[in-house]
C-alpha cells in the first residue's frame, strides 16, 4: 500500500486551469540597442538577469518574447527565463504592410529556425532595418498565423501603430471582425481608453460588432526591469497548460479566463481539494480538484456516482430523501465496500486559510486531522459547514418537499446570525418550563390527595376533644409534635447536601483553554493569560468554601445527633408516664380508644405542614407560569423574526433570479405539527377540525391554546369547531396545551418558473404544476446562488433539458465560479464547455470491477486529451456543439 501523500505533495499536483500572470511583450536587450533606448545595465546577460528577477518579483510565470521581426537576438533572454522556471512563448512582433502591429506567439520550446522561417514568410529577410514592415496586410497576416498555428494578438490597438489608430472605415471594421482575431492589447483598463475606441472594445459599436467579443488584454512593451511592475504590462490568463491552445481558449472565453490587474479577484472560499481511495471500486485512484468548476465525465458504470457518494460518506452527511438514501447506501455497500478507506483534503478559509484531512474507513466514523496529521476532536461539518451534495435525481426529490426547499433559503437570510441558536435555546427553556410545571402540578395533586383526609381526621379529633381525652393526653400530643420537629431538623440539611454534590462535580474549573499552547498565536494572549490566575484563585477559594460547607454540615449533623440522642432519652422517660395515663383513661372512658387518639394526633401533625407546602407549591406554580409566559412572548417573536428573515430572503433570491424564478414563503401556513399533536393527544374524528383550522388564514397558535383552556364554548365560538370536537379538545390535559404552545409551524417555500423563451412575455408556473425537469431547474438555480461552500451534483442533466441548462444553469455557474467550488458528474457537454470547467476528469472502468482516473487525461479544454474525451463521451445541445466548433476547430 503506497504511503499517504502529505499536504505539500497533494497541493503540488496539477488541478486543471488556473490564472497565470503573463507578460506577453518582453523585449530583448538588442531591441533597446537597436532603437537607442537607455540600457538599465552593462551587458545583455545582466539585462536578462534583471528582467527575469523583476518578472519573478511580480509573480509573472509566463512571458512572451517578441522583438520586431527578429528571434535570434531573443534566444539568450528565452534561455535565462526558462532556466529561472518561467514559461516562455517565443515569437516576434509583426508590422503589416498597412502599418499595424501584431504579436505572434509560438508554442514554448519552438526552435528559432522555425520562427525565423515564418518571419521570412512575412517578407522580412534582413536585420538591417530597426522595425521593418512585412508583405502581408492585416487580414492576410491573421489568415497566415491561423495556418501556422500561432497566436496573433493585435498589439496596443489604441496607440501608435495600433489597429484602431491606423486603420479607418470599412477596412478597420473588417479586420476587427476577422474570425482569426480573438485578442487585442491596450495600455490599461477599457474604461480608461479614449471614448472613440471604448464602444468598439466593449462590442457596442454597430460597425465593429462581433459575434463574440474580442479579448482585451494588457501587454505593454517591457524594455527594462522597471517596466514589469507598470500598469498595463501584465494580464492574468487562465490555462491548464501554458501554450498557444491555452491562450486561444482563454481569449475565446475572456469573461472567465482573462483578468486585468486591478480588476476584482476571486473571492476566497472553502473547497474540497483532494480525494483518494484505498480499496473498493476506485482502489488506488486519486483526484486533485480545482477550487472552481470540476466536471466528472465517463460512460455509465465508470464510477462518477461512486465518487460523489464517497465524498458524502467521508463527510458523514446523509441524503435528504428516502430514494437518495437508498441509492447512497447501495453504492457504499456494493461499490465502495467494507474496509475501503476514503481520504479527503479540505480547505477552509474562515477565519484564516487552513487545510484539514478527513479520513474514513467503512464502516467506521470519519476522523478529522490537521495539516500535519494530528487527530482533532471536531466533525467534518464543523470544518466545511454548508457543503451541499446531491446524488442522481436527488434535486428532483428535494423539489417535492416545500419544507426542504425552505432549508435552501436559510443561507440567504440576513439579520441576526444567532437567531436559530436563540430559537433552540428558547425551545429548550420552554421544555424545561413544561417539565417543571408538570412536576409542580403533580406534587400539588399528591399533597391534595393527602390533605383530602385531613377534615375527617380533624372531625374525629374534635369528638375526642369533646370527650375530654385531649386534655388528659396533652403530654402525648406535645410529644408527637416534638418528634415531628426533631425529624424536620435533618430534612433542612438535605438541599445543602445535594448542592454540595453538584459543586464537587463542577470543581475544579477546567483551565486548559487558557494554556500557553491554546493561546499561541493570539495577539491578545498576554491579556487572556491573566484569566488563568483568576480561575485558579477561584478554584482554590471555592474548594476552601466547599470544605467549610462540608465541615458545617458535618457539625450540624453531629449537633442534631446529640439533640436526637438527648430527646430520645426524654421520649423514653415520658413513654412510661404516658402509658400509665393511657391505662387510666381507658378505665374511666371505656367507650374511647386512647391509642387511636394517639395515632390520630400523630396523623394530623404529619399532615398539617402540607398545607404550608401546598401554599408554597401554588406560589411556585404561579411563578413558573409567569416565567413561561415571558418565554412564550420571546418564542413567538423569535418565530416571527425568523419568518420575516425568510420573506426577505425570498425577495432577495427573486431579485437575483429576476425573470427566471420567483420565490415566495408562507409563514405559519403548514400546520401539520398541530394536527399530529391533536391526533396523538386528543384522537377521534379530526378531519373536519383539521380542514377548518387549515382553511383559517389568520390562525394564531397562542389564541387557539387560550381557547382550548377556555373550554368548549370558546372553541366553538372562536374557531367554528363542532361541539363534539371542541369538547374533546377542551378536555385534553394541561401537558397537551403546554406542548401545543411550544410548536413551530414549518414555513413552506413556493417556487415559480418562467417558461417563456428569451425576449417573450413571462409565463409563470407554480412548482407543483411543472415537469420533473422544470422543477429540478428551478431548485438548481437556487442551489447555485450565493454560498462559500462547495456544491456537488451527480448528473443534474438527468432531470433538465438543454435549453434550461444553457439559458439558466450555465450562466449562473459562470457567474458564481470565482466565489464557489462546483463539482458536477455529467454526460452533457453544455456543463464543461459552456460552463468553462477548470478541471475535467475522465473516469474509466477496466471491466473487472474497478475504475481509474488517468492523470494524463486531467485538465481543462485546452488539453487535447480532455477535448477528445469530451467529444467522445458527452452529448450536448446545438449551442454546445457550436462553441465546440470554435474551441476545437471542427
Amino acid at each position: 500500500m503506497p504511503a499517504d501523500k502529505n499536504l505539500r505533495q497533494v497541493l503540488a499536483q496539477p488541478s486543471g486551469a488556473r490564472f497565470y500572470r503573463c507578460a506577453l511583450q518582453v523585449n530583448p536587450c538588442a531591441y533597446l540597442k537597436r532603437h537607442s533606448k537607455p540600457l538599465p545595465c552593462a551587458d545583455e546577460a545582466e539585462y536578462n538577469r534583471l528582467v527575469v528577477e523583476a518578472c519573478k518579483a511580480s509573480d509573472v510565470e509566463v512571458i512572451g518574447v517578441t522583438d520586431h521581426y527578429r528571434i535570434r537576438e531573443s534566444v539568450s533572454l528565452i534561455q535565462a527565463a526558462e532556466a529561472a522556471g518561467l514559461a516562455v512563448l517565443p515569437g516576434f512582433e509583426a508590422e503589416t504592410k498597412d502599418g499595424v502591429h501584431f504579436l505572434c506567439l509560438f508554442e514554448p520550446g519552438t526552435e528559432p529556425d522555425q520562427i525565423e522561417a515564418k518571419i521570412h514568410d512575412c517578407g522580412v529577410h534582413s536585420d538591417n532595418e530597426p522595425s521593418p514592415s512585412g508583405k502581408y496586410d492585416c487580414e492576410e497576416l491573421l489568415a497566415e498565423a491561423a495556418r501556422w498555428g500561432v497566436m496573433c494578438i493585435a498589439a496596443h490597438v489604441t496607440t501608435e501603430k495600433g489597429l484602431l489608430r491606423v486603420l479607418k472605415g470599412q477596412t478597420r471594421a473588417r479586420v476587427w471582425r476577422h474570425g482569426s482575431l480573438i485578442a487585442c492589447s491596450i495600455p490599461g483598463h477599457t474604461e480608461d481608453t479614449p471614448q472613440e475606441f471604448r464602444d468598439i472594445l466593449v462590442n457596442k459599436d454597430v460597425n465593429h460588432r462581433r459575434n463574440r467579443m474580442l479579448a482585451v488584454i494588457n501587454a505593454q512593451d517591457i524594455s527594462s526591469p522597471a517596466d514589469v511592475a507598470k500598469l498595463g504590462a501584465i494580464t492574468l490568463i487562465k490555462m491548464s497548460k501554458v501554450g498557444v491552445e491555452g491562450l486561444r481558449q482563454g481569449f475565446i472565453d475572456p469573461a472567465t479566463r482573462v483578468r486585468l490587474i486591478g480588476h476584482p479577484e476571486a473571492t476566497p472560499h472553502s473547497a474540497l481539494l483532494y480525494i483518494g481511495w484505498q480499496g473498493g471500486f476506485l482502489d488506488g485512484s486519486e483526484l486533485r480538484l480545482n477550487g472552481n468548476v470540476n466536471v466528472l465525465i465517463g460512460g455509465r458504470g465508470a464510477g462518477k456516482s461512486t465518487l460523489v457518494e464517497s465524498v458524502r460518506y467521508a463527510l458523514g452527511l446523509s441524503p435528504l430523501g428516502p430514494d437518495a438514501q437508498k441509492n447512497h447506501t447501495g453504492i457504499v455497500q456494493q461499490a465502495l465496500r467494507s474496509a475501503t478507506r476514503i481520504r479527503l483534503l479540505l480547505r477552509s478559509h474562515r477565519p484564516a486559510e487552513k487545510h484539514y484531512w478527513i479520513e474514513r474507513t467503512i464502516p467506521n466514523p470519519p476522523v478529522v486531522k490537521d495539516e500535519t496529521g494530528n487527530v482533532l476532536n471536531v466533525r467534518p461539518q464543523d470544518i466545511l459547514p454548508g457543503i451541499e451534495i446531491y446524488g442522481q435525481h436527488e434535486i428532483a426529490e428535494l423539489a417535492r418537499s416545500p419544507e426542504k426547499l425552505t432549508g435552501l433559503l436559510r443561507r440567504f437570510r440576513e439579520g441576526d446570525p444567532a437567531l436559530e441558536n436563540r430559537k433552540s435555546e428558547i425551545r429548550r427553556r420552554l421544555e424545561t418550563s413544561r417539565i417543571r410545571i408538570l412536576e409542580i402540578r403533580k406534587e400539588i395533586g399528591l399533597v391534595d390527595e393527602k390533605l383530602a383526609g385531613l377534615p375527617a381526621l380533624q372531625e374525629t379529633l374534635k369528638r375526642f376533644q369533646e370527650a375530654g381525652l385531649e386534655s388528659k393526653l396533652k403530654s402525648q400530643t406535645l410529644l408527637v409534635r416534638e418528634e415531628k420537629i426533631v425529624a424536620t431538623l435533618r430534612d433542612r440539611l438535605l438541599p445543602f447536601q445535594e448542592l454540595m454534590a453538584q459543586w464537587r462535580d463542577s470543581l475544579p474549573i477546567d483551565r486548559q483553554f487558557l494554556s500557553t499552547a491554546a493561546l499561541d498565536g493570539l495577539p491578545g494572549a498576554a491579556i487572556l493569560q491573566r484569566g488563568d490566575a483568576v480561575l485558579e484563585k477561584f478554584n482554590t477559594e471555592a474548594e476552601a468554601a466547599l470544605k467549610a460547607m462540608a465541615r458545617a454540615i458535618e457539625e450540624a449533623q453531629a449537633g442534631i445527633g446529640r439533640i436526637e440522642h438527648e430527646w430520645q432519652k426524654r421520649k423514653e422517660a415520658s413513654t412510661a408516664e404516658i402509658e400509665h395515663i393511657l391505662r387510666e383513661v381507658q378505665k374511666t372512658v371505656s367507650r374511647l380508644d386512647a391509642s387511636e387518639f394517639v395515632r390520630l394526633r400523630k396523623q394530623i401533625e404529619d399532615l398539617q405542614p402540607l398545607s404550608g407546602r401546598r401554599h408554597t407549591l401554588v406560589n411556585g406554580l404561579e411563578a413558573a407560569f409567569q416565567e413561561r409566559n415571558s418565554l412564550l412572548l420571546e418564542w413567538e417573536e423569535a418565530k416571527a423574526e425568523f419568518a420575516r428573515s425568510l420573506e426577505r430572503a425570498a425577495k432577495k433570491v427573486t431579485k437575483k433570479l429576476a425573470g427566471v424564478v420567483r420565490v415566495n414563503v408562507a409563514p405559519g401556513g403548514q400546520r401539520d405539527p398541530l394536527f399530529a399533536l391533536l391526533r396523538d393527544e386528543v384522537g377521534g374524528q379530526l378531519q373536519a377540525t383539521i380542514e377548518r383550522l387549515s382553511g383559517r388564514v389568520d390562525f394564531s397558535l397562542p389564541e387557539f391554546v387560550s381557547a382550548c383552556r377556555g373550554g368548549t364554548a370558546r372553541l366553538v365560538e372562536s374557531f367554528g369547531l363542532t361541539q363534539t370536537q371542541s369538547d374533546r379538545i377542551a378536555k385534553a390535559t394541561e401537558e397537551t396545551f403546554l406542548k401545543m404552545e411550544e410548536l413551530e409551524f414549518p414555513t413552506p417555500t413556493g417556487l415559480q418558473l418562467n417558461l417563456a423563451g428569451e425576449g417573450q412575455p413571462p409565463i409563470w408556473q407554480d412548482l407543483e404544476n411543472l415537469s420533473t425537469g422544470q422543477k429540478a431547474t428551478a431548485v438548481l438555480l437556487l442551489l447555485l446562488l450565493e454560498s462559500e461552500a462547495p456544491l456537488i451534483v451527480d448528473q443534474p442533466e438527468d432531470d433538465l433539458d438543454n435549453r434550461f441548462i444553457t439559458e439558466g444553469i450555465v450562466p449562473k455557474i459562470r457567474e458564481e465560479k470565482e466565489r464557489r467550488q462546483f463539482i458536477f458528474a455529467t454526460h452533457n457537454a453544455n456543463i464543461p464547455v459552456l460552463g468553462d470547467a477548470e478541471l475535467v476528469a475522465t473516469l474509466k472502468p477496466d471491466g473487472a470491477g474497478h475504475a481509474a482516473i488517468p492523470p494524463e487525461e486531467l485538465g481543462s479544454i485546452d488539453c487535447a486529451a480532455v477535448r477528445d474525451n469530451i467529444g467522445e463521451v458527452l452529448e450536448g445541445g446545438r449551442e454546445a456543439f457550436e462553441i465546440r466548433r470554435l474551441k476545437y476547430g471542427y
